[in-house]
């Protein structure tokens, strides 16, 4: 029994890790070349940017931008491997995908850039899991969760600091979504 776990936690861990190393990997590449970062980024309605739709998570502005999005995803993505890979990379392929078409559609004539819209999404996913579910582990990740980023919800207040206040409000409505849409299978698969 022993080795069936201790081969869950190791894919598990490898799967975080190259997830959060892959946004290292571009983003610090992106950073030595402009060229790259403008390219991943998403710009509205422009069609020459429909890659930023899933490249905007990969690139960041600067270093530090990167540093204060890697500890977030580290520390969300690791409570959703709880329930495997497969699910991990579902929901967070999913909240990339809703709030990037979102921040495409219907954000400001910038370039978006960074994975705060990841971390908005995987924070309103695990607390929504758990009004959905009903059940005491998954509400108390919710509760931990929002104990811990709650205060977030600030972020998504538009300002005029170069923020993309879009990519935090669409990631946490790209979580939402996805929090029911996975609670509503679940409920089916269970039936």
């Amino acid at each position: 029994m022993a080795p069936v776990v201790s081969r869950a936690i190791a894919r598990r861990a490898i799967a975080l890790l190259a997830s959060v190393g892959a946004v290292w990997a571009i983003s610090l590449y992106a950073l030595a070349d402009p060229a790259t970062l403008f390219s991943l980024a998403i710009v509205p309605r422009d069609v020459n940017h429909l890659l930023g739709i899933v490249g905007m998570p990969f690139v960041h502005q600067s270093l530090a931008h990167l540093m204060a999005n890697t500890g977030p995803l580290l520390a969300l993505g690791a409570v959703m491997l709880f329930r495997g890979v497969g699910y991990y990379a579902a929901a967070t392929a999913f909240i990339i995908l809703l709030s990037g078409l979102a921040v495409w559609a219907l954000g400001r004539a910038a370039a978006h850039i960074g994975a705060s819209g990841v971390v908005f999404g995987l924070a309103a996913f695990l607390v929504v899991r758990g009004l959905y579910e009903r059940r005491p582990g998954s509400a108390a990740v919710a509760l931990f969760v929002f104990l811990i980023y709650g205060g977030m919800i600030w972020g998504v207040i538009p300002q005029d600091d170069g923020v993309s206040w879009e990519a935090h409000l669409f990631g946490l409505v790209g979580g939402v979504i996805t929090a029911r849409a996975f609670a509503a299978k679940r409920r089916a698969e269970a039936a």
